[in-house]
């Protein structure tokens, strides 16, 4: 049995705490949730990674791992991540379940605490964060920034982004970009780092068997040591609307494979009543083994060595991802666009439908069984300011007729193509 709890700890500041004797573990998070911006991204990227290097307290990475390790080994490890429009920043710990120690003693307070040191109280020189941790932070995040061509597929697919979405806040990497990076002063890291404490809507995050008061009793501390200010709430991000003819663009870089990557706009996102159907024609169309882009484009007419749709929850996108030969570049995206057409016609079967069905239904309830992505799943909800659970959404897609989901294909608009070649 799991119970969700949302609890609002001051404005703008919210705890999920899940109740569940499910997990030997325990998992006790927070995120700073900021709106994603050009300029500010690689900082507020940076901002963990330089935060885990050490506390007033524990000054080094060597304490820090010392007092983990009393805390029967557990994990507190710095995240960025991107739902929609807003770059989450924080910690993800992973505890033992105080259930579940040797003697009864409690891994939860001493949890919080060890977190409420790393937000609040950093290792600093000179009233400012400390020189040798930012610089060797910041080279971390430059070689992670420019490490992204070498997943080519990845890369592809990150670069359909920006293009289509120039102009956006979607369009930003969660990352940030090289030069921002680069240019991060300790003294800048330092001022951000304050503007976020005063300013950045929080998400605290339980999962164990911890009952409800306990959890936040233990990060009552933390709440109290924030300083005083406006924590305003995130829009939700606005709609696109595709050019009249797609955006195309090229690039050639030393490859044996191309990569075609193709950006559609949706009409629908996670807000909308009928995503549930959009869910549904992307695991019809491209999400699956049993979709249209697995059977036909790759496995039927052999254009592609791979060729996968997915959706971005909470934004009105998505993409298409291929690996294909480059003189057979043009019969993929044609026979990609005519099986997206073939949906928008109505042309799948009862049992394609069925089959995405269960598919979309059994990943939303193995979510259920996996502390990871249940602290991922709720943190996009805490973002989205939304409170359906997993189980739930999963009765909507179940209840989803074939109806809504030739609908929803019918919404689907052609945006950019992108295709990675090999260089002349």
């Amino acid at each position: 049995m799991i119970e969700v709890t949302r609890t609002q700890l001051l404005p703008g500041v919210h705890l999920t705490a899940v109740q569940t004797q499910k997990f030997k573990s325990s998992v006790l998070g927070m995120q700073f949730l900021l709106p994603l911006a050009r300029e500010q991204a690689a900082l507020h990227a940076l901002l963990p990674m330089v935060l885990r290097r050490g506390t007033a307290e524990h000054p080094d990475m060597e304490s820090l791992s010392a007092v983990l390790d009393e805390l029967y080994g557990g994990s507190l490890e710095p995240t960025v991540r991107k739902k929609g429009e807003t770059q989450c920043v924080g910690f993800v710990g992973s505890f033992l379940d105080d259930a579940y120690t040797l003697d009864g003693s409690a891994v939860l307070e001493p949890s919080a605490a060890l977190l409420g040191e790393l937000v609040l109280r950093p290792y600093t020189r000179d009233g400012a964060f400390c020189p040798d941790y930012t610089r060797q932070e910041r080279e971390n995040l430059v070689t992670r920034i420019r490490a992204q061509v070498n997943d080519k597929r990845q890369y592809a697919q990150v670069r359909v982004v920006a293009e289509m979405c120039a102009g956006e806040p979607f369009g930003v990497d969660k990352l940030g970009d090289e030069a921002s990076a680069a240019a991060i002063t300790p003294q800048k890291l330092w001022d951000c780092y304050q503007q976020v404490l005063r300013t950045a809507p929080i998400e605290f995050y339980y999962c164990g068997s911890a009952p409800l008061e306990r959890v936040r009793a233990a990060v009552q501390a933390i709440v109290d040591g924030l300083p005083a200010g406006e924590r305003a709430p995130l829009a939700r991000p606005e709609k696109g609307s595709a050019p009249a003819q797609p955006r195309r663009v090229e690039e050639a870089l030393d490859v044996t494979q191309g990569k075609l990557a193709m950006g559609f706009r949706t009409g629908i996102d996670a807000w909308d009543e009928d995503y549930p159907a959009l869910m549904l024609l992307n695991a019809v169309y491209g999400g699956t083994t049993t979709s249209k882009l697995f059977l036909n484009v790759r496995e039927r007419l052999s254009l592609c060595y791979y060729a996968s749709s997915g959706l971005m929850k909470y934004k009105d996108v998505m993409l298409v991802s291929s690996g294909v030969e480059f003189s057979k570049v043009g019969q993929a995206q044609d026979e990609i666009l005519a099986q997206l057409q073939a949906c928008k016609d109505g042309g799948f079967t009862d049992d394609e439908l069925e089959w995405a069905r269960r598919s979309v239904v059994s990943t939303l309830m193995t979510t259920l069984d996996a502390q990871s992505r249940l602290e991922d799943y709720w943190l996009g909800q805490a973002a989205a300011g939304l409170t359906e659970a997993p189980d739930e959404l999963a009765q909507r897609v179940e209840r989803t007729t074939r109806a809504q989901v030739q609908a929803a294909a019918q919404k689907l608009t052609l945006d950019t193509v992108y295709f990675l070649k090999g260089k002349e």
